[in-house]
């Protein structure tokens, strides 16, 4: 019967095809189902029904970042996170500062936005005048970072007075107080390095300048009659007189500077206590609307006080 047997073995051929494709089929879509629950499980973030902040300080390492995400639940896998991190950025340093992460954020999102610098948060604008207190910057510095300590930024700043720069700065919510003070510092060092050999050549000490300065920061009513008035209270020193000024009652009962800065002064006060007019006056004062009037004698002093100030 050949047509019978023909007809066998078509079935036979049919069943020995059909059975290791179907194996395959098996077996590859249990691979895709694998790898896509790996990958969910790997690359999307902790369930969180909350956005997330960690700080990131300065120098602070890529373990101790991605430690704190996976603490906060921001992320799942450090090591993961670490290898996009490492993919999205050339070198391993991280931008410090605040940074806000969206509820369930993917692995890749997160570490994106650390490798580029993205915080995600609007920095704080904060402006410390010139001739600005060390107590100053802790009342104004407390009213604007969540964890900004006054008493340990007042204690690690003790000996910092005249040496904290006022300018504007730019904080995240949780910067810390070692990084304030190092921006206060630093910045200090910088503006001033141009003035250094001048300092040097001066005569004078570096704490005897800045000590004039955040005088002159009181007693001065801006950039013009700082350099007089600096010539003028240079002399008495120069004299053994008292220098007498309002800004410190110490110079009401000792001869010659106070011991260290009483404020925090810009750089055009510093520059004024590094380069003071020569001048014979002795005396002056700012008249109701803030003109100043000098004077050579106690005398001619005594008579300006009673045309401008009574």
């Amino acid at each position: 019967m050949p047509f019978l047997t023909n007809r066998m073995d078509d079935e036979s051929n049919k069943i020995n095809i059909t059975k290791p494709f179907r194996m395959v089929l098996i077996f590859s879509i249990l691979a895709i189902v694998s790898i896509f629950i790996l990958s969910c499980n790997l690359f999307s973030a902790p369930r969180s029904n909350n956005p997330a902040t960690i700080h990131v300080s300065a120098g602070e390492s890529l373990t101790a970042i991605s430690s704190d995400l996976a603490s906060k639940q921001v992320i799942r896998h450090p090591n993961i996170f670490q290898t996009f991190v490492y993919l999205f950025k050339s070198d391993k340093q991280i931008l410090k500062g605040d940074y806000l992460f969206e509820r369930n954020s993917s692995v890749w999102k997160v570490a994106w936005q650390i490798a580029r610098g993205k915080h995600n948060i609007n920095p704080i604008k904060i402006t410390f005048k010139e001739g600005t207190t060390n107590e100053d910057m802790a009342n104004l510095l407390e009213s604007k970072l969540i964890n900004f300590n006054k008493n340990e930024f007042l204690n690690s700043v003790s000996t910092k007075q005249g040496y904290l720069f006022p300018d504007t700065y730019f904080y995240f919510p949780l910067s810390t107080n070692d990084e304030v003070v190092s921006d206060l510092t630093s910045n200090f060092n910088k503006k001033i390095q141009s003035l250094n050999k001048e300092i040097s050549s001066s005569g004078k000490n570096l704490n005897d300048i800045i000590t004039m300065a955040s005088i002159l920061e009181k007693e001065a009513r801006g950039k013009d009659d700082a350099p007089t008035i600096s010539g003028i209270l240079w002399s008495r020193i120069k004299r053994g007189m008292l220098l007498q000024v309002d800004a410190s009652p110490y110079t009401y009962i000792k001869k010659g500077l106070p011991d260290e800065p009483i404020a925090n002064p810009g750089i055009s006060t510093i520059e004024a206590a590094l380069r003071p007019v020569n001048t014979t006056y002795l005396f002056y004062l700012h008249d109701k609307n803030g003109m100043v009037h000098y004077s050579n004698t106690y005398k001619e002093h005594m008579k300006n006080i009673n045309l401008y100030l009574k």
